[in-house]
């Protein structure tokens, strides 16, 4: 009592076919394709929407670093009055 044979399936596929006949089976596969697409299609959006923005470019350097020059500076302490 295995699972069943090809024969077994072959019997079956035609008792389908002459109960629903081929134009039904047809529209039943085209809109089960689509579904199929359109759940793809919403995981692919909704996979898109849980990412975090990208930045979209890195901001341009300041002129002092993109030419070369070093700036020196000293850092002293906040004095309160």
């Amino acid at each position: 009592m295995g699972s069943f044979s090809i024969w077994h399936w072959l019997v079956v596929l035609v008792i389908v076919l002459l109960i629903f006949g081929t134009k039904k089976l047809r529209n039943l596969g085209a809109d089960l394709g689509g579904a199929v697409k359109g759940f793809k299609d919403g995981i692919k959006d909704a996979a898109g929407e849980d990412k975090p923005a990208e930045p979209a470019a890195p901001a341009a350097a300041p002129p002092q670093v993109a030419s070369g020059q070093t700036i020196e500076g000293e850092v002293r302490e906040k004095t309160r009055s």
